[in-house]
């Protein structure tokens, strides 16, 4: 393993999850689901599976740096990469990509969220595996995908061929990438049955990255690697301080994954969820009668079902006739909204930071 290793993308400020999720302590660094530990925290631990904690990088906001160290006391500081501002993940790929690439020539990466959650750790060990196998012997980029179970209008899809021509039959050929879609043709996907989620987890050899940068963003590969005789060194905060002040603002998936030809999809099924609303969330909670998903010592729901409340375990709540709503309170601010109005939640920030 000791040529593994895994960058975890923590910048993002998680706005679907407000008010729990805000800009000075996003989703990441919250135990969303009650569990004694963060979602940051669960995805270090899940990454040690394949590859030694010494080649785990946190690439995150400058502004987080020490909520990483303290939720992740077991890395050195150098395995914290500070992004000076947010240009979304290709800057932030290619920037733990290249400094990886002048540590170990012979580096495979694994790049994924840390903010999702994995239910089956064996499986999704397993799949690592395949992936990076396939990595490494094709040279090639590698992206999981994920069985999906409903027409789920929130995630982008994998269109996959049908070429079960290799010894892990669940390695395909990318045929496309679509991004969300509208209901109805994510009925169409999953009725095909050749569309798989797109998880946003991919696996590559720090060469293979390296040569997809310079072919399908070159710009982004000239501001990076003009940087290879300064990472690792004292001279490499300033490097990227002025490099992110010229790098465009684009998505790995965008940039490279929807351009290349050198693509592979694992099919996957390792009880995945990127967490992205409170309605993901609810459903991966524990349901009472009523099938209420409740965080909070002090709740008594009556007459109410369906719902999602998270509130401070202090907190003493009575709440009575509610039908699938989203409850949620943090640091004395109060969220009550329908769950199937949820996509709102972005607009209600916005306005609540202009009326303030």
């Amino acid at each position: 393993m000791k040529n593994n290793y895994c960058i975890l993308m923590a910048g993002g400020i998680g706005s679907r999850f407000w008010p729990m999720s805000t800009e000075e302590f996003p989703k990441q660094f919250h135990d969303v689901l009650g569990m004694g530990k963060t979602l940051l925290q669960m995805s270090f631990e899940r990454m040690l599976l394949v590859c030694p904690k010494e080649n785990i990088f946190i690439v995150t906001n400058a502004s987080y740096k020490d909520l990483v160290a303290e939720q992740l006391p077991e890395i050195e500081e150098h395995q914290i990469l500070l992004e000076p501002s947010r240009k979304n993940t290709a800057p932030c790929v290619a920037y733990a990509s290249y400094k990886i690439k002048k540590m170990n020539p012979d580096a495979v990466l694994v790049v994924a969220p840390s903010d999702h959650i994995v239910l089956k750790e064996q499986a999704f060990k397993e799949t690592l595996e395949t992936a990076i196998t396939q990595s490494t012997s094709e040279n090639c980029l590698v992206t999981l995908g994920i069985k999906p179970s409903r027409p789920d209008t929130g995630y982008g899809y994998i269109q996959f061929l049908d070429n079960v021509e290799r010894s892990k039959n669940e390695v395909r050929d990318v045929k496309m990438f679509t991004e969300k879609p509208d209901l109805d043709l994510a009925k169409e996907f999953i009725s095909s049955g050749d569309f798989y989620w797109n998880a946003g987890i991919f696996v590559w050899t720090a060469d293979a990255i390296i040569e997809s940068f310079k072919q399908h963003l070159p710009t982004i590969h000239e501001l990076f690697v003009e940087g290879m005789n300064v990472y690792n060194t004292e001279m490499e905060a300033e490097f990227i301080e002025h490099t992110y002040a010229e790098c465009k603002n684009i998505s790995i998936d965008y940039g490279i994954m929807e351009k290349a030809k050198n693509v592979y999809v694992v099919l996957s099924d390792f009880g995945w969820s990127d967490l992205g609303t409170w309605g993901a969330l609810y459903g991966h909670i524990d349901k009472d009668a009523e099938n209420n998903a409740v965080i909070g010592n002090k709740v008594n729901l009556y007459d109410s079902k369906e719902c999602i409340v998270r509130l401070p375990k202090d907190k003493l709540a009575v709440i009575q006739g509610l039908d699938d709503y989203i409850v949620v309170e943090e640091k004395g601010v109060l969220l009550i909204c329908k769950k199937s109005e949820e996509q709102r939640i972005k607009q209600f920030v916005s306005d609540v930071k202009l009326k303030r």
